[in-house]
């Protein structure tokens, strides 16, 4: 596989993991509904569909070859807008079971690597 080839699939691979998440904002809302930060105004469920339309048009702008570049730099910002978010879910765990206390911890740290991938998409692309 060429360099070309790998880069295209390292931005597919990122839309469609966007893709994924977006789509489970509405197919199972629930958990992002308790996980939105009490600071933000409205309703939670807003700010999950909210979220989850986001993480959709990033998904297509990723996946859009002519769209990659903004694309990259828009899902490096999402995740980082995001990061609130796992905070709370994080704090919000600390009494639950040893597993789910740390699938909640272990979300922070993984922010850095998708921010670093997709700022990686954005630089590859054409």
């Amino acid at each position: 596989m060429d360099g070309t080839q790998s880069r295209s699939r390292s931005a597919l691979a990122l839309a469609a993991f966007l893709g994924a998440a977006g789509v489970t904002h509405f197919a199972k809302p629930r958990p992002y509904d308790a996980i939105v930060p009490r600071a933000l105004p409205g309703e939670p469920r807003t700010w999950t569909y909210a979220s989850g339309v986001a993480e959709l048009a990033v998904a297509a702008a990723v996946a859009a070859p002519k769209t990659r570049k903004l694309g990259g730099l828009l899902a490096a910002g999402l995740f980082a807008v995001v990061f609130p978010a796992n905070v709370k879910m994080a704090l919000d765990y600390r009494d639950k079971a040893p597993k789910a206390k740390a699938i909640a911890w272990g979300r922070l740290p993984l922010q850095v690597p998708l921010i670093i991938w997709a700022l990686r998409v954005r630089r590859s692309a054409v």
